[in-house]
């Protein structure tokens, strides 16, 4: 009987035998650096996700956010993400320090186009750098300051097909269950919805966003 191993794609070569090579446009929207396209793009985007890998070959992907320039371009093979507070568990910049390899993939809402940045990072806590992402007075804990090396556009389809920008596909909040722990564990002991509950701890957070 088959299992699911025997399917299994072990390899890149039979990879590329199965499915064939990228197409040319595929290949040649690369670039080494950020061009004027791609800084605008950050200048506008609020949203991204960090992806890192640990030693042991562990691996997370964390979001960070922040108003629309929140992530600043030193030039065409630098920028920088501040570490607001939060919880620290430092699940993905803790990889930073033992693996620098980072995956950025920068998100803005309605655009269903994302761009990709990899590189290699560092964590600072210079007074003169974190002083540039300060809010209110206070500097971020540290900023993750990334040597670009590769960016390239990633095209629409996986928001096409999740209608992630369409608030009329939108699944109802009162009836996604969190994976939240304490919400979920309040909203039954106070007899609450889960919904409830997430929407006042949204809110308890506010005060502590920087």
């Amino acid at each position: 009987m088959a299992t699911t191993a025997d399917h299994a794609i072990r390899s890149l070569a039979e990879l590329r035998e199965l499915l064939g090579e990228p197409g040319e446009r595929a290949v040649s929207k690369e670039t080494s650096e950020l061009t004027e396209r791609a800084i605008s793009f950050i200048a506008h985007c609020p949203f991204l996700v960090i992806a890192t890998s640990a030693p042991d070959g562990a691996t997370d992907a964390s979001p960070k956010g922040g108003p629309p320039g929140f992530v600043q371009v030193f030039d065409e093979l630098r920028l920088a993400i501040p570490e607001y507070p939060g919880n620290k568990r430092f699940d993905g910049v803790a990889n930073i320090v033992d693996r620098p390899g980072v995956g950025l993939l920068f998100v803005i809402p309605g655009i269903a186009e994302t761009l990709r940045v990899n590189g290699e990072a560092s964590l600072s806590r210079d007074p003169a750098l974190t002083g540039r992402f300060a809010v209110d007075g206070r500097p971020p804990w540290f900023v993750i300051d990334v040597e670009v090396k590769q960016v390239f556009s990633h095209c629409s389809k996986a928001f096409l097909r999740s209608n992630l920008w369409k608030p009329e596909e939108w699944p109802d909040p009162a009836r996604v269950r969190t994976p939240f722990r304490s919400v979920y564990e309040r909203a039954l002991a106070e007899g609450r919805t889960e919904a409830e509950v997430r929407a006042e701890v949204e809110r308890g957070y506010e005060p502590e966003l920087y």
